[in-house]
């Protein structure tokens, strides 16, 4: 009788602690769902752990975009530990970037990023905050404003004229369009930042020495890294991807420490009259604001931003402009016209030039249409939980709004695969680069679109301009021109262009 009584006390006990947990669960459960009345957003099912990282593809912008064919334009995906939301509408991308801008300002940093030289101290990945809105000053207002563009116009001038005799040596001989657009594109970039070009045979071993840098830098940056899936993970670096990254940056910062040092000394000799970036930072160094001060690690960070980021993006976007030129002999054709209508065969182009070529700037902004230099744009992650498109998107994920989709997207665009400069001559001022229309942005939107638009611009049109009014372009014979691409965060072409070039200007002095 006793052992029974025990039983029942027993099992009563239990069934009530059950019950009261039961209770507890569900009110937690009620709470989190008053709290959040919103879903996650739907997505693809994932295993245990590991979630949808085995069912990952390579192409991850055309893969992404398969996915909201299923899922819808927001959808999750689970790559370890960590939640990613992807957007591929103008509505969702408005949502994002423009109507909760601020919770969305700051960025799903990888981890190989806190592992370079100079840690999250750049305009790129730094938090939204004082430090933030301090290099936005420095870039947008100040060393990238066109005032300050205009007065390096002549070491860009330079170089793109150095890339035009270059290419007028080897006239109908092969040249890889990408290869040679890169160093011209590093040559105007060190022209602006310190006056130093990279030329012969010791400066085209120092240019490719950049080319493998840039590359490696932007690869570690696209590469799958365990210690993004699993932060708990990231000390042990299994990949060595941090390790690599690490090297990869500290070979800049020996450049940036002798250039820095140079400069330094001739500037306590009173100066030599130089005109150029990291000058004009060295100074801005000492004038600004001691609340947030901009450091010599700062500088660095913006002088690497320039190399990594101006380098490879802009070369890229000029190669893609190429072969989807040269794919369509009638574009060349129109090109060349509106050129010699508005610089002549008998004289060389300037950048005053630019704003006289609509055609041009239709054929630029067609090809990051279909090329975005970067497809996925660099990744959000929201300050707060918030609701986009009726979903909630948690706070500290991750956020990819897939532009190349948007700009593929047959609802938002007329035979979107087609290359056809004339859409963007229709309604001329409405696609503009900031990103106001959410059809249209390859430099992102909203605060932290990109910083270089403006010098961007300038770079690739006047590049793209030389070469189209300078020389005739073919594809070597028995050769197929290719257009397919290969992912990274910088877009590039799978197969590199090689093309013949052919002079076309009246007096061979043009090219000297």
């Amino acid at each position: 009788m006793i052992i029974k009584e025990n039983y029942n006390s027993t099992s009563l006990f239990f069934t009530l602690s059950a019950i009261l947990v039961l209770i507890w669960y569900a009110r937690k459960y009620i709470k989190a769902k008053n709290l959040n009345p919103s879903p996650l957003p739907p997505g693809p099912r994932g295993l245990p752990m590991v979630g949808n990282l085995l069912s990952l593809e390579p192409e991850l912008h055309s893969y992404f975009a398969s996915l909201s064919q299923t899922y819808g334009p927001i959808l999750k995906l689970r790559l370890g530990s960590k939640l990613k939301i992807i957007v591929t509408s103008p509505s969702l991308a408005r949502e994002v970037l423009k109507e909760n801008d601020i919770v969305f300002a700051n960025r799903d940093v990888p981890n190989v990023t806190r592992s370079s030289a100079y840690g999250v101290t750049d305009i790129v990945w730094t938090s939204y905050g004082p430090e933030w809105r301090m290099l936005r000053k420095v870039c947008v207002l100040k060393m990238l404003s066109n005032a300050t563009l205009d007065s390096v116009y002549s070491l860009r001038r330079r170089a793109v004229r150095r890339g035009v005799s270059q290419l007028y040596n080897r006239v109908e001989s092969p040249v890889d369009v990408g290869e040679h657009v890169f160093f011209s594109i590093l040559n105007l970039i060190m022209n602006m930042l310190w006056g130093g070009t990279v030329d012969g045979d010791e400066g085209a071993s120092v240019g490719a020495e950049f080319r493998e840098i840039v590359s490696g830098i932007t690869e570690l940056l696209s590469k799958p890294n365990i210690s993004d899936f699993f932060p708990g993970l990231a000390w042990f670096d299994f990949q060595g991807i941090s390790k690599r990254n690490l090297e990869l940056t500290r070979s800049f910062d020996k450049i940036f420490d002798r250039m820095i040092s140079i400069r330094m000394n001739i500037e306590k000799d009173g100066g030599n009259g130089r005109n150029d970036f990291l000058q004009f930072l060295l100074r801005l160094k000492d004038e600004e604001d001691s609340k947030t001060p901009l450091t010599i690690t700062h500088v660095k960070s913006l002088l690497l931003d320039m190399v990594v980021g101006g380098t490879d993006t802009s070369s890229n976007a000029i190669e893609f402009a190429m072969a989807e030129i040269m794919n369509e002999p009638e574009i060349m054709k129109k090109a060349q016209k509106e050129l010699e209508a508005v610089v002549g065969k008998d004289n060389i182009v300037e950048e005053s030039h630019l704003s006289k070529l609509p055609y041009l700037q239709a054929v630029m902004k067609e090809t990051l249409r279909l090329h975005p230099t970067l497809p996925l744009l660099v990744p959000h992650s929201p300050s707060e939980t918030c609701v986009v498109g009726g979903y909630s998107v948690p706070k500290g994920c991750g956020v990819i709004v897939n532009v190349w989709a948007i700009h593929r997207d047959p609802s938002n665009w007329e035979n979107p695969l087609k290359f056809e400069p004339e859409r963007f001559l229709k309604d001329s001022p409405k696609w503009d680069f900031t990103g106001s229309d959410l059809k249209y942005f390859p430099f992102g939107s909203g605060r932290r679109n990109c910083a270089g638009i403006a010098m961007a611009e300038r770079m690739v049109m006047y590049s793209l301009a030389t070469l189209l009014h300078s020389f005739d372009w073919e594809v070597p014979h028995g050769q197929k021109l290719d257009l397919s691409e290969r992912f990274g965060i910088v877009m590039k072409k799978k197969i590199p262009l090689v093309a013949i070039p052919t002079p076309r200007l009246s007096d061979p002095a043009l090219y000297e």
